[in-house]
């Protein structure tokens, strides 16, 4: 960190986004690195993977720096990251698997559907099931409304204008995903503690 970086780290965060909004990168410097580690952390928990959820959080932290001037209040920033941040991971899941967030898909033999998010139902060998795998079993729409809701604090009503949903498919994607983790972190821990019996 360079003398002038100590001097702005003791700054307000209003003050550092003002500085910011007014092009001194180096004050965008101090903010990134306030919240970093935060912004890594959510990215991580939608996708489950820390590469790319690094990658995404650059990303977001561009766009962060290009659109700094449209932010009109400072106390705000907290829900304009968030809201950056939804976005970007819900283009990158557009990109990747354009069926990947459909929340049911039927089988062309007309059996029982099967949510879009095909992941493995059961742990990988070798690896302790944890709330990174547990939350890459949802489909990543209810994947996106719990961590917005466990992970980011925000309310019902923010999630559904934070990601466009309708609230009731945003109260929806809770509960269920909520019971699904519990389900699956439930088994996990029966399994540790028949396996250390």
């Amino acid at each position: 960190m360079s003398r002038g970086d100590s001097k702005l780290a003791d700054l307000p965060e209003s003050h550092l986004l003002l500085l910011s909004q007014a092009g001194n990168k180096e004050a965008f410097g101090v903010l990134v690195r306030l919240r970093q580690s935060h912004l890594r952390n959510f990215m991580r928990r939608l996708c489950g993977n820390a590469t790319l959820a690094d990658d995404l959080a650059q990303e977001v932290f561009l766009q962060v720096w290009r659109k700094l001037p449209q932010l009109k209040e400072t106390a705000r920033f907290s829900g304009w990251l968030s809201q950056i941040a939804t976005n970007v991971w819900l283009q990158h899941v557009r990109k990747s698997d354009p069926l990947r967030d459909a929340d049911i898909l039927i089988n062309d033999d007309g059996s029982e559907p099967f949510h879009g998010a095909a992941t493995a139902t059961t742990a990988p060998a070798g690896m302790s099931l944890d709330l990174d795998w547990a939350l890459a079993q949802l489909a990543s729409s209810a994947r996106l409304c719990v961590v917005l809701s466990y992970h980011e604090g925000l309310t019902h009503s923010e999630i559904a204008q934070t990601t466009g949903l309708p609230q009731g498919t945003v109260k929806s994607h809770i509960l269920r995903g909520t019971q699904r983790l519990r389900q699956l972190l439930d088994d996990y821990n029966l399994d540790e503690t028949e396996g250390s019996l």
